[in-house]
């Protein structure tokens, strides 16, 4: 069949809005017709070549859809549910699936960070020519074919243009406080960047009843989405030192938990020095390729420090998105919060450039 896809071509080159030919699912596959997709930062690195990708590709990993067609052995969702993508395309069974690790399974470096199906092969094509996938998921196209594990049923209640963002913005935020760092109430927390991420790792701060939730960014607008997310405090490093309004409130020893959601050396040395002894440095953000930090091993050891990675929340999506989908839906998750711009398809450039302007909340594409 013929969908309508953004197309990444290489660095430095617009993405084409073009007419691809899209094949039916194969075994193990979904056939999803999209509602809306979410423009995420993990995007803007391919397009500004930051992470190496080849085309042609069709970005986008965020969204959320109803399903038309399945292929042989889908068992897990059928025509006519509503779901919401997942990059992760997990075998379930190897040891960190049963261990309920899924990002870690060895079948998402071959697929999903390989722009492929399980079969080493792509489902959309351009005049004979492959057209790859980004992540497996190619959100960026009204119609897309997923790996079953990557398109979780949901309630058919829940609007389809908000809940898009679970697939990767909100998962990966709300699970880094919940999941990878088990914060508990009353711990004190700093999130360094307050794009999708950082603003759904607030949410997921305050639905734990963290103590402080002390929000960083350069956007003023972004810190008040934040304060309206829960935030308790804010900073602006543009005018303020963080270092010391951090410790005005918390004391000299820091929080107890520093998420860093940008992925920039400067911020993850930032967020680790005003991490308190005993306590812990969540790395959420997505580097550009190169990246590295500098920490004091003694400072690990001697005062117990500890700097770990949070990579998609740490989720299980078959099993975290529809819990995800039901707080919004009981008011525990204010999603509508983290939506700044509404686009279609054919403004996706334009989107990209609002990101790199920095700006504040989420675009969605709707279909």
């Amino acid at each position: 069949m013929k969908v309508t896809a953004a197309v990444f071509e290489g660095v430095g080159k617009d993405l084409s809005i073009q007419e691809l030919e899209l094949e039916d699912p194969k075994a193990g596959e979904v056939q999803v017709r999209l509602a809306a997709a979410g423009v995420c930062h993990s995007d803007y690195h391919v397009v500004k070549g930051e992470w190496e990708a080849s085309g042609p590709l069709v970005l986008g990993h965020e969204g959320a859809g109803v399903v038309e067609k399945v292929g042989p052995g889908v068992e897990n969702v059928q025509v006519g549910d509503h779901v919401v993508l997942s990059w992760l395309p997990y075998c379930g069974h190897c040891s960190y699936c049963i261990k309920g690790r899924p990002a870690l399974c060895p079948r998402v470096l071959e697929t999903a960070y390989a722009n492929l199906m399980a079969d080493g092969t792509t489902r959309l094509s351009r005049a004979g020519e492959p057209v790859y996938s980004y992540l497996t998921t190619g959100a960026f196209a009204d119609v897309v074919v997923v790996p079953a594990s990557g398109a979780v049923p949901i309630r058919k209640d829940a609007p389809l243009d908000r809940v898009a963002l679970i697939g990767c913005a909100v998962a990966t935020g709300v699970g880094a406080v919940t999941k990878t760092a088990n914060v508990r109430p009353g711990d004190t927390v700093l999130i360094i960047g307050c794009g999708g991420v950082g603003l759904s790792a607030v949410m997921g701060a305050a639905l734990v009843s963290a103590g402080e939730i002390i929000a960083v960014d350069l956007s003023d607008e972004s810190l008040e989405r934040a304060k309206a997310l829960g935030a308790t405090a804010t900073v602006n490093p543009g005018r303020d030192s963080v270092p010391e309004v951090v410790r005005s409130i918390v004391g000299e020893d820091g929080v107890d938990w520093a998420f860093e959601a940008i992925g920039l050396k400067p911020t993850l040395e930032q967020a680790y020095e005003l991490t308190k002894p005993g306590g812990t440095t969540v790395v959420v953000g997505q580097s550009a390729d190169g990246v590295t930090v500098e920490v004091s091993p003694m400072m690990m050891s001697d005062r117990e420090k500890s700097l770990i990675g949070s990579n998609y929340g740490s989720c299980h999506p078959a099993v975290d998105f529809p819990r995800l989908v039901d707080l919004y839906m009981q008011g525990k998750l204010d999603l509508d919060q983290l939506i700044s711009r509404r686009s279609s398809i054919n403004e996706i450039n334009e989107a990209f450039a609002a990101m790199g302007s920095r700006q504040s909340g989420r675009t969605i594409i709707t279909y």
